[in-house]
């Protein structure tokens, strides 16, 4: 990248505790790999405010780890409206978010928003589902998502920004 700030990258979810603290511990974790860190930066919030301050869900946290994405630094937030302003790129997870998110930036800002399967190869699948309520294969398939939408997005950034 040639600018002298990183790139900042928000993923969203519902209450930031499954898909978006998943994104953000396999995004961050991908950019120290390619020790990018100082370039990019990677945060995650929640439309709503049902768990702010809380860890991610503990079956993220153990699908996650086995793959060797730490999640248990991070607490959930709520997205704001300056979050429109802070970072460069807000990825959501479904359309839910999408419109939730839509609702509180302003339509200049909502050009910085797309949804992560935006940048899915393998899969075809438009959104992240929601995997609160479902069983071990729903945070599997979560991950599978989420790292093929991180390696190609982290794929971009570098093409698009030099990185």
């Amino acid at each position: 990248m040639k600018q002298t700030q990183p790139f900042r990258v928000l993923m969203v979810c519902t209450g930031n505790i499954c898909r978006s603290p998943t994104a953000h511990g396999v995004l961050e974790k991908m950019v120290a790999d390619a020790g990018l860190e100082h370039r990019v930066q990677v945060d995650s919030a929640g439309t709503h405010s049902y768990h702010v301050g809380d860890p991610p869900d503990a079956r993220s946290q153990q699908h996650a780890l086995r793959r060797g994405y730490d999640l248990s630094a991070q607490r959930a937030r709520q997205l704001t409206r300056q979050d429109f302003d802070d970072f460069d790129l807000i990825l959501v997870m479904d359309s839910a978010n999408e419109i939730a998110a839509r609702r509180i930036a302003t339509a200049a800002q909502q050009q910085r928003m797309k949804r992560l399967t935006d940048y899915c190869q393998r899969f075809e699948d438009r959104e992240v589902p929601d995997p609160y309520y479902g069983g071990e294969r729903g945070f599997e398939h979560v991950l599978d998502l989420v790292e093929d939408a991180c390696q190609n997005l982290l794929q971009a950034l570098a093409q698009n920004h030099q990185t």
